[in-house]
């Protein structure tokens, strides 16, 4: 999907698992959603029900959150900006004072030297790096990642300040935006790195023109000067640095003799010879191994930017799009519900039922069978008889029992030999009893962890009565872990 309907899909998922829920968007509006995408003839395959569905959903979304239509419209990036960043470094080259106001090149220490071994330190790193992806499969991110993100906060889009003139709470802002960053964080750093190659190609280019302006109007004379370098080092150091240059033209590099005159002593009277040939040698210089290169790498990132911004990848296999990838098939989720030693209350059922339809879908179908009895799941072959085509079970308890691995463990683990199993505690009954005294209520929580440790799984508290959002997040959760039938 290109970058605009996965922008919008990370929005609609923001809003949909958003903890605590958004008022403006109720079950009805996921529903009708779900509907509308289903409906749509261009909601081929998981993909595109999942992109359809967004841009359903942000039809009522948008007119009743009114910084929608700001963010939407707010673009993440526009191609005049390496134009920009060029002029910026064209400008800063051709400002840098890379000669000197003395009219004097000192062919070991100009600006330019500073940015020819920064550029080839970048090309060391870029082939450490290209290697590693290579041969050692790492998966990419790191300092770059982490430095694009800084650098491209303020263009990217939403920010927590937008929630002061809007209703949406500021975790909501802040969930979309980290969920973003992740999944757009390829095309970030591809855009990033497409304005540093750009600006530093316009820099070096800057200093080329730099140079050549002010030898036109004025006098320049190269030496060279050093501490610990004799004349035969510094000739063999120029000219190993040169030599491309070099080769592609007919200056010749002076011999020793020439090196010796041009050394510049502190208290002697100025010496050197005509800057210009040094120019041109540092111009070219700078030309092949600063600009082309930088070119070549940029144009480079332009393509892989303008690809990526067409083939966003989201992460499908997360349990939200999960849920979304089987309506999208057509698959329903069955689901039992099993009580164990008591029977629940309506508005129990309620609950899990809303926490079924959240986490898997509202097409999902529950049961609830009947009933075992504390120490009847021995009593037959299975503790309770599955229906055809039963997907999932819920093995549903009390908070006030307490767990024992050889009763309600034992419970979860038949039910698990059959089908996935999670662990649901209603906390509803228990908590209203001891509502004066919470640390009740917390010891009888770590001991039904304990449990669903041994079971290696993670249990879902929940209280009778209450809407399921936020326990829908914990199941989701619980599903990557249901109950180990071992």
């Amino acid at each position: 999907m290109n970058e605009a309907a996965a922008r919008e899909v990370v929005l609609v998922q923001a809003f949909e698992t958003a903890h605590p829920p958004p008022t403006n968007w109720s079950d009805e509006d996921r529903s009708w959603a779900t509907r509308a995408a289903l409906a749509d003839a261009g909601a081929s395959g998981a993909e595109g029900f999942v992109v359809r569905r967004a841009h359903h959903a942000l039809q009522r979304l948008v007119p009743r959150e009114p910084a929608l239509v700001a963010w939407l419209a707010r673009r993440l990036w526009r191609w005049h900006w390496p134009a920009a960043a060029a002029l910026i470094g064209l400008v800063a080259g051709v400002l840098a004072d890379s000669i000197g106001s003395s009219q004097r090149i000192n062919l070991l220490a100009p600006p330019l030297w500073g940015v020819l071994a920064w550029n080839l330190v970048v090309y060391v790193i870029l082939l450490g790096h290209g290697l590693a992806r290579v041969f050692m499969r790492r998966p990419r991110g790191g300092a770059l990642v982490r430095l694009t993100e800084r650098v491209l906060r303020v263009g990217r889009g939403l920010s927590a300040r937008g929630a002061a003139n809007s209703a949406l709470n500021v975790d909501l802002i802040k969930g979309f935006t980290q969920a973003w960053w992740r999944v757009s964080a390829p095309l970030s750093t591809a855009r990033a790195t497409l304005l540093l190659h750009v600006a530093a190609a316009a820099l070096a280019l800057g200093l080329i023109a730099g140079m050549y302006a002010r030898g036109l109007v004025l006098d320049y004379r190269a030496a060279w000067e050093s501490t610990f370098l004799s004349a035969e080092q510094a000739q063999a150091i120029l000219s190993a640095v040169l030599a491309p240059a070099r080769a592609l033209t007919d200056i010749a590099m002076p011999d020793t003799a020439g090196f010796v005159a041009m050394r510049s002593v502190h208290g002697a009277p100025p010496v050197g010879a005509p800057a210009a040939p040094w120019i041109h040698l540092l111009a070219l210089t700078l030309l092949l191994l600063v600009v082309l290169p930088r070119a070549l790498l940029a144009a480079f990132a332009a393509a892989r930017a303008h690809w990526l911004a067409r083939h966003v990848k989201l992460p499908l296999n997360g349990a939200y799009f999960e849920t979304l990838a089987r309506a999208a098939r057509g698959d329903v989720a069955r689901v039992l519900v099993a009580p164990y030693a008591g029977s629940p209350e309506a508005a129990a059922l309620k609950t899990v039922r809303a926490m079924l339809a959240r986490a898997l879908g509202d097409t999902t179908q529950v049961e609830t069978a009947a009933t075992t009895a504390f120490g009847a799941e021995d009593a037959a072959a299975a503790p309770v008889q599955l229906p055809a085509g039963t997907t999932l079970a819920v093995a549903l308890f009390d908070l006030s029992a307490t767990p024992e691995l050889e009763n309600q463990g034992r419970f979860a683990r038949r039910l698990a030999l059959h089908v996935p199993t999670l662990l649901l505690i209603d906390e509803a009954a228990f908590a209203q009893r001891f509502q004066a005294n919470p640390t009740r209520l917390g010891q009888r929580r770590e001991a039904w962890h304990v449990l669903a440790t041994a079971l290696h799984t993670t249990p879902v508290f929940f209280a009778g009565g209450a809407d399921g959002e936020a326990e829908a997040h914990s199941l989701a959760l619980a599903l990557r872990r249901p109950v180990s039938a071992a």
